[in-house]
């Protein structure tokens, strides 16, 4: 039994296909079946149910793959160990972002980093928190931005910044001139969500104290970005919320749309996760650092009540 045999294991058990699984791991396609059925052999079982399509594991399989991840995860830290003992910062790293952070945060901290840190070689994929989770689980991400807390178990939380959340509400649709509202004041029915899948819209959800059915109006409309709900917000279709960071690039003729809400202000708390036996701690602390330099100066809110993505909420004052 080999680790490179592991590996073959694993790029099947994923993507249920030999052919496909070959051209993830560079291989050519008897290649990869060879080494496997010589596993197979070895071992005296049958890993793979090849009469179904897709490829399906066998019942032993699954607990073959299960331990098959745990241990090539582990052959992969070696080189990990060595790099912290020397204080060495560069290598592959494989870094989540969910989408309602990504357009934002991003563009402020990724050319400093780089500039900084020329060895890291940054894989970045745009992700939601549930396929964020599962990266993590099967050691395909190294760390994750994503909105908590999430309390997940084996899943660090380091918190970079607390974003509030901003009202985005057209003249005409305001009840009073005040520049402050309060969160009562929110009808869920009236507010423009994200998609299904948006920890961002789970939030709103939480934050008005909803449920997930919502009254029957004549238009309920979900989409999948800001643009598009604020664009249908000036239409006259109702109000939304966003996050903070994203209220910055605005127009200037939509900015005077924005309302503030009253203290204590409402908003999602935002982490860098990773599992807690992770070791490229290294560069998980540059990026940290990174961006806590850059959004220092863009949110200075002294009193806000964290929203969690989940069903729970905690007050918290900043510093």
């Amino acid at each position: 039994m080999t680790i490179t045999q592991l590996h073959y294991v694993l790029a099947v058990a994923e993507h249920k296909n030999f052919t496909k699984a070959a051209q993830k791991v560079f291989v050519t396609q008897p290649t990869l079946s060879m080494q496997i059925q010589k596993l197979e052999e070895e071992l005296e079982v049958t890993i793979f149910d090849r009469t179904k399509k897709p490829i399906q594991l066998t019942e032993v399989g699954e607990k073959i793959v299960q331990q098959a991840r745990n241990i090539v995860n582990e052959s992969d830290r070696i080189q990990d160990i060595v790099d912290q003992q020397k204080g060495f910062i560069g290598g592959i790293f494989r870094l989540g972002v969910i989408p309602t952070i990504m357009p934002t945060l991003l563009p402020m901290f990724i050319g400093s980093f780089m500039k900084k840190y020329p060895k890291v070689k940054l894989k970045i994929e745009e992700l939601h928190t549930e396929a964020i989770l599962e990266k993590l689980k099967e050691g395909h991400l190294d760390a994750a931005i994503a909105a908590t807390p999430l309390e997940i178990e084996g899943i660090k939380e380091n918190v970079l910044y607390y974003e509030p959340f901003v009202p985005y509400i057209p003249s005409d649709q305001m009840s009073n001139d005040s520049e402050k509202i309060n969160v009562e004041d929110l009808d869920i029915n009236k507010i423009l969500l994200l998609e299904d899948g948006h920890c961002f819209k789970d939030g709103i959800i939480n934050l008005c104290k909803a449920s997930r059915e919502y009254g029957e109006d004549q238009l309920q409309l979900e989409s999948g970005s800001f643009e598009t709900l604020i664009k249908l917000a000036n239409e006259g279709l109702g109000m939304t919320l966003l996050p903070y960071l994203h209220t910055l690039d605005l127009k200037e003729s939509e900015k005077k749309n924005l309302r503030m809400f009253k203290d204590p202000v409402p908003a999602r708390e935002v982490s860098l996760i990773y599992n807690r036996s992770e070791l490229k701690m290294q560069i998980i602390e540059a990026i940290r650092s990174t961006i806590a330099g850059v959004v220092k100066g863009a949110i200075t809110f002294q009193n806000v009540q964290i929203i969690s993505p989940l069903n729970k909420k905690k007050d918290y004052t900043t510093n």
